[in-house]
């Protein structure tokens, strides 16, 4: 297991998201990612801090909002306040901030920074014409495109879109990526972590060996002025994605509080889709090399959540809002589903029979009726309160202990590679260690004898000490299900699930004799699914 870095920061970033329509379970999927490590490593005893936000600029916004006949500010705070900041709290994230690009704070810096690369030559005034989507915001180069299907057989379309492009010809301003080329190839293999996973690695390398363009970073107030203005030139905006990616640097600091932003950066996990990988990857490493500040430590660009066998979207009509899932399921299984179905980093199918298999068999009949047995066979069988055991040099039990320390080391060295679903797996093997244990130690029969007594007490302990365990490794992920979990088996006197270390988590014997074990309610109530249906009874946590 790593050492734990008390003290030391860990700073991770989900992307800021586009305010144009609600948040669907793509974006949820982000999140919950995020808040999982950011929870995780907190439970190390860092500094763990988790940034998400809204991207609220540029022409798509403001498109969106003349659509709904309101300004593009009305529309933007409408959609945060209504549906992204309630997000937060319908998947259970733990954020430490909230950015909104159109906040006063982020504008001011951004324009400092803007204001900087200008004066050091890193930006110069020219001409450009290029085929524009306004869905991706961002100039397409012959190899971006594809022929359209459908309405748009015949015409060329954005690969990521499946929509027309624009052909724009402006005079705009542009900063000098094409000077970061090979600084950045240098970077990328003195820091070959920086880009995870490999495959996404592998396919930055290659896109910048083919060479660099220089970067159109405004936009001319004549065809739209909804964004920052260019400070040295009001008749100018800032082009959004070059406002946009500075959101992880002003946000904690950039401009306006030093200490801070020096104590959090550079950030250690800045999670991606991978269709705005090149953004993070390319683009915002040389904007920071410009300015002289260090790159993040890593950039993870995880893959798509499909429906259908297409991308999440709400365009397409395939997005889902979260709150149909955990409206049924609870968000403790909606984190768990997501965290633990899709290898992190990779594409992965979304369906709600799937989602309903594990529920069912991982999380009710799994860990859920793990932990309301154990503690009702404590209640029952010891008037509620933890028995007292010797030595607990059993070989079963001592069996038991050893799968605890492994799957903790384990699933730490998962969240390293930032590998949740294997951190998922791992812990799961002590549930079914403890599951195991109890058919072959048979504490019913055990009860039924005096004589066995005393090994009753030492299985239950066991479980009970299992328990313990999971409900600390799995915080992250679960938080509402391992605090209930936790409350009724320590009766507080182990203090705050939140306080307890991982690294000491599977040291064995920490529970008290004699602790009160309180009734736990069901963890994971029973769903009944009707004729196969996604709208059932409710089971939230």
């Amino acid at each position: 297991m790593s050492a734990q870095r008390a003290g030391e920061s860990f700073y991770v970033t989900t992307p800021i998201f586009y305010v144009n329509d609600a948040p669907h379970i793509g974006h949820a999927y982000t999140e919950v990612a995020a808040d999982v490590l950011a929870r995780w490593h907190r439970q190390r005893g860092e500094n763990s801090f988790l940034l998400t936000g809204t991207d609220e600029h540029g022409e798509k916004v403001l498109r969106t909002a003349a659509a709904n006949k309101v300004s593009p500010q009305d529309w933007t705070d409408k959609l945060v306040h209504d549906s992204w900041l309630p997000l937060l709290e319908t998947i259970d994230i733990d954020n430490q901030d909230f950015i909104r690009t159109t906040e006063p704070r982020h504008e001011a810096n951004v324009q400092k920074f803007m204001q900087h690369l200008y004066d050091t030559g890193f930006i110069y005034q020219g001409s450009f014409k290029g085929a524009y989507c306004v869905g991706c915001e961002e100039y397409k180069n012959k190899a971006d495109l594809v022929d359209g299907t459908g309405e748009f057989e015949g015409i060329e379309v954005c690969a990521i879109h499946s929509k027309p492009v624009e052909q724009l010809e402006e005079t705009n301003y542009f900063f000098k990526l094409s000077e970061f080329e090979q600084p950045l190839l240098d970077f990328y293999e003195a820091n070959p972590n920086f880009i995870q996973p490999e495959s996404a690695r592998n396919e930055v390398v290659s896109f910048v060996r083919r060479g660099l363009e220089d970067l159109s970073i405004s936009r001319s107030k004549e065809k739209f002025d909804w964004g920052i203005d260019i400070p040295w030139d009001s008749s100018h905006i800032t082009y959004v994605w070059f406002d946009a990616l500075l959101n992880y640097i002003t946000a904690i600091g950039y401009g306006s509080d030093q200490a801070k932003f020096e104590s959090l950066w550079p950030a250690t996990t800045q999670i991606v889709g991978k269709d705005i990988l090149r953004f993070h990857a390319v683009i915002w490493p040389a904007m920071l090399m410009a300015a002289k500040i260090a790159p993040p430590h890593q950039i993870f660009g995880h893959g798509w959540l499909l429906v259908g066998g297409e991308k999440m979207s709400k365009s397409k009509l395939t997005g889902i809002a979260p709150s149909e899932i955990t409206d049924v399921f609870g968000s403790d299984a909606f984190r768990y589903y997501f965290m633990k179905a899709i290898a992190f980093g990779q594409d992965g199918s979304f369906s709600y029979e799937d989602l309903s298999a594990r529920y069912q068999s991982e999380l009710a009949n799994g860990f859920g009726n793990l932990a309301s047995r154990t503690l009702a066979m404590i209640r029952k069988y010891f008037d509620g309160a933890l028995p007292s055991v010797g030595a607990l040099d059993n070989p079963a039990d001592q069996q038991v202990a050893a799968v605890a320390a492994k799957a903790v080391s384990d699933a730490d060295d998962a969240i390293e590679r930032v590998a949740i679903q294997d951190a998922i797996n791992a812990i799961f093997t002590l549930v079914d260690e403890l599951n195991n244990y109890i058919t072959q130690q048979e504490p019913w029969v055990l009860a039924k004898n005096e004589e066995t007594h005393a090994r009753l007490a030492e299985v239950l302990y066991t479980c009970a000490e299992g328990l313990r365990v999971l409900a600390i490794a799995l915080a992250p992920v679960m938080p509402k299900a391992t605090a209930k979990l936790w409350a009724a088996l320590t009766e507080g006197k182990l203090g705050e699930l939140a306080n307890q270390p991982l690294s000491e988590s599977a040291t064995w014997a920490q529970l008290l004799a004699g602790t009160k074990i309180s009734e736990l309610d069901v963890l994971f109530p029973r769903i009944e699914l009707a004729d196969g249906a996604e709208s059932q009874t409710q089971a939230k946590n």
